[in-house]
């Protein structure tokens, strides 16, 4: 009987492999793999069996602290290679000539939802690349969204907790959802990207990626460019409709890894194309928009893409906790070329993955080998910790400056010197600018059945929310569109006569 590859994974094993001895954790082998060590057959267990402790012991720390969010994801392997020249833009060595090709590994996931929640739930998608470059790793961590819900870091924490669970009743809760929404209408831009059918992609292969933030590029001259990074799906996009991704949620809550997986083991190797949108420093000032705000994106015939190069996923993970649930990415992990901007989210992200990372893995987390620099030499003054399983630089010098062949900075990896001033102060932002691009989603980018679809599927949640919550969101919604309210609206009054109980 023919299986698809994910489910013959063991069968494919055996037949590869021949068994060998089982050992415990130190190697040691094992005389038996279903029997304690007992006085008598009946008897109590020994604590001398440290086979019986070794097998307990381990299993009972098995499971690392889940991710805060991007909880449940999937991984592969593959390659990036140029196809075109951009060396005008930077001198990123990713980049450095046509036909290159640099290792990577990508991590897709759900943002929300927990380790065991469905695929298909309607959620932003992460889209997270490691680049094993031969200056070290390049991590570009973003969505399959080119914006966000918020602008100002500080939201963040509290934007999370109302994706996750009401602390009381542990439930998904459309008031905490809505109410943030309604009261942070900045967030409104991304909302209708997650409510339109984007929200729901048909897998992770036939949807897009994107940096999200402003970066800065720097060339060979010392020039410098604002940046935005764009992946196409060479497959093409494919979205789920709202039913059908409810019914896949109870049928296949992991559909997505299962596609990605049985693509790869059977050589139908995704990919996408590569693609930069670059600003200069004097259009970043005549724009009419803040072009460092995470919530807006930068019109592409204002900013056509640049083509650089494809990537490509060939190697499924060897083992899934080795590979997928220890990596770890950080926006803080670039390479001579590219450097952060002034865009406050990417700012605070800087420090927060590193941190994270830290606190579920380890101070030594750099070490576990996904997450190594293999292509580079690491050297520097850190040392110790929990789980250095390196030789922990063996002799060399761990404090700086000495006279004793310590390795020394090099100017090749001086950042780009810029002067900035202004009032120190929280300055709010809530007032910004949050609806015109909204209103262009709704009016150009989307068609009159994409707009019907995108009013349903908000009206499928927002039905949940109190009535003064709805209100609130149908004001903001107005504001994107007098025609989006009003259908809202209208909407609504049509669920309140059916009389169907909300959540």
């Amino acid at each position: 009987m023919s299986r698809l590859p994910s489910a013959n994974q063991l069968s494919d094993y055996k037949a590869s492999n021949k068994s060998g001895v089982q050992t415990t954790g130190s190697g040691n082998p094992v005389d038996s793999g279903t029997a304690s060590l007992t006085i008598g057959k009946n008897g109590p267990i020994l604590l001398q069996d440290f086979q019986l402790i070794d097998e307990i012991s381990h299993f009972d720390r098995e499971r690392i602290p889940e991710r805060v969010v991007h909880a449940k994801g999937a991984g592969a392997f593959g390659y990036f290679e140029v196809t075109h020249d951009v060396r005008k833009y930077t001198k990123l060595s990713v980049f450095s000539k046509v036909g290159k090709r640099t290792p990577i590994a990508v991590r897709f996931s759900t943002v929300g939802g927990e380790s065991g929640s469905a695929d298909t739930a309607r959620d932003p998608r992460g889209f997270a690349v490691k680049f094993y470059a031969e200056d070290g790793n390049w991590d570009l961590v973003g969505n399959n969204t080119p914006i966000f819900f918020i602008r100002d870091p500080i939201l963040f924490p509290s934007f999370i907790h109302t994706q996750k669970r009401n602390p009381v009743t542990h439930l998904k809760d459309a008031d905490m959802f809505w109410d943030f929404i309604s009261l942070r209408p900045e967030s409104i831009h991304q909302v209708m990207f997650l409510f339109s059918e984007r929200g729901t992609p048909d897998g992770y292969r036939f949807m897009n990626g994107y940096g999200s933030h402003t970066f800065k590029l720097l060339n060979d001259k010392g020039e410098y460019y604002y940046c935005k990074f764009h992946y196409k799906t060479n497959q093409g996009i494919k979205n789920l409709p709202a039913d059908k991704a409810a019914e896949i949620a109870g049928s296949d809550p992991d559909y997505s890894i299962r596609d990605l997986y049985n693509a790869i083991a059977n050589k139908d190797y995704p990919s996408w194309t590569m693609y930069l949108q670059i600003m200069t420093e004097e259009q970043s000032q005549k724009v009419s928009f803040n072009p460092f705000d995470l919530t807006k994106v930068w019109p592409h015939k204002e900013f056509p893409l640049i083509t650089v190069g494809k990537m490509v996923l060939d190697r499924n993970p060897k083992n899934y906790f080795a590979e997928v649930e220890q990596i770890a990415f950080s926006p803080a992990h670039m390479i001579p070329g590219v450097e952060p901007s002034c865009d406050k989210v990417l700012q605070a992200r800087l420090f927060s993955y590193s941190d994270t990372h830290r606190h579920r893995l380890g101070p030594n987390y750099l070490q576990i080998p996904v997450n190594c620099p293999y292509r580079s030499s690491v050297s520097n003054y850190q040392r110790d910790g929990f789980m250095t399983v390196t030789d922990n630089q063996a002799g060399i010098p761990n404090y700086f400056p000495n006279s004793f062949s310590g390795p020394t900075p090099t100017q090749d990896a001086a950042i780009h010197k810029f002067v900035t001033k202004g009032e120190v102060a929280r300055w709010e932002t809530g007032d910004d600018d949050n609806f015109s691009q909204a209103s262009e989603f709704w009016s150009k980018t989307l068609n009159a059945d994409e707009r019907q679809r995108l009013v349903n599927n908000i009206l499928d949640n927002l039905r949940n929310a109190a009535d003064f919550i709805q209100e609130r969101t149908i004001k903001n919604f107005s504001q994107v569109s007098p025609e989006f309210g009003d259908a809202l609206r209208d909407g609504l009054k049509k669920l309140c006569k059916t009389g169907k109980p909300h959540l």
